[in-house]
């Protein structure tokens, strides 16, 4: 590699380590704090916080490194410009072509990076991760744990306790069961514990009082109690504890037999060809994503007044050609045999590309033009 090509591609993966990192910090900040208020407030501990977090994080940077692709290109392209360096090179025979070189060899480092993220990383960690949602969905004591709070574990349900001791007894228990239309049944209690019972878990109330009202003759009838079992297994949703879905699978799982797949995991083979070559499309995008910055700004040239316009055409040429991508979504999930619609985006990319440089190339193609047809 050429010192030229040395000097940009570090300028480059300079600032997409930079842009990469702050991007992913204002993400995860925004996703935390809204992570943190669910967590937390179900009697979650701060490590499941972290857990979940980490987990969480391969995904979003997926989401962030196409951005922070484009932005270092940008960046670099407009500095080297506003500083002629990029005069200079050209000055010297250095073609359109020749300075996309390191933006290419820079897109697909990038690709690199996703294609290890989107084939491996992220289906392990969202395997982990729902996982660990469906373990702490299950968790009842977690959810019932909260003293001084009325809370809903489940529709037409409510429970409440004042006091929790710290040897785990439930002072002053209320327990409003309304999910039998016909009547509905209120437990009091003076004390309560929670006791697991193989894969369920039993609410046992001492010294209370059932009150139960039918609602076809509105007739209230009550019962005290010096002890009570009541089965609270069914107070929450459970969660199916299978993990194996279409997006929690790693690539190679993804390339054996669709049907078997489909089988396995209960999605359309649609969902599941959609899922993996968009794998494959979303590398390509970095590289496009790169390129489109470079070239749309190189096309702008120098200007004294900056070159927000070429930015902002560049950052609108990404968002259209990522708008089709989402566009062709719909038809692959209906028909697994368009897959092939996912790679358009890249594709017209690439075209729009190679247009824009072949352009700056040839900067007097049109005087010509015109000239030929006067003649």
């Amino acid at each position: 590699m050429a010192r030229l090509d040395r000097y940009m591609l570090s300028q480059l993966l300079l600032l997409f380590g930079f842009f990469a990192l702050v991007l992913v910090a204002l993400f995860w900040i925004n996703r935390a704090v809204i992570l943190f208020d669910r967590l937390i407030g179900d009697g979650q501990s701060a490590l499941v916080f972290l857990e979940f977090t980490a987990l969480g994080l391969p995904k979003l940077i997926t989401t962030v490194l196409p951005i922070a692709t484009f932005a270092g290109a940008v960046y670099v392209t407009n500095r080297m410009s506003s500083e002629s360096e990029l005069t200079v090179l050209q000055s010297t025979g250095s073609s359109p072509w020749r300075l996309a070189r390191p933006v290419l060899v820079f897109g697909l480092c990038v690709a690199v990076m996703m294609s290890i993220l989107t084939h491996f990383l992220v289906p392990m960690a969202q395997s982990q991760l729902t996982q660990r949602e469906n373990e702490i969905s299950q968790n009842i004591t977690a959810s019932l744990l909260r003293e001084g709070r009325f809370l809903h574990p489940t529709q037409n349900v409510t429970f409440y306790t004042r006091a929790i001791d710290t040897d785990g007894v439930l002072r002053d228990v209320f327990l409003s069961d309304r999910r039998d239309p016909a009547e509905g049944v209120i437990y009091t209690a003076a004390e309560a514990y929670l006791v697991r019972n193989g894969s369920g878990t039993t609410l046992i109330m001492v010294d209370g009082l059932a009150q139960r009202l039918n609602k076809a003759d509105t007739r209230l009838a009550t019962a005290k109690f010096r002890d009570f079992s009541f089965d609270i297994s069914g107070l929450v949703n459970q969660s199916s504890n299978s993990t194996l879905s279409t997006n929690n699978l790693i690539s190679t799982y993804l390339l054996r037999d669709w049907e078997d797949v489909a089988a396995r995991t209960g999605d359309s083979q649609g969902v599941i060809a959609e899922e993996l070559h968009a794998r494959f499309a979303q590398p390509l995008f970095c590289i496009v994503a790169a390129l489109v910055g470079y070239a749309t700004l190189l096309l702008g040239g120098f200007s004294r007044f900056g070159v927000w316009r070429e930015i902002a055409i560049a950052f609108a040429l990404l968002i259209a050609i990522d708008g089709i991508r989402g566009s062709l979504v719909d038809s692959v999930r209906n028909d697994a045999t368009n897959w092939p619609l996912l790679y358009v985006p890249s594709l017209v990319g690439g075209v729009l590309v190679i247009a824009m440089l072949w352009h700056v190339a040839n900067p007097g193609w049109l005087v010509r033009l015109r000239r030929r047809k006067i003649a």
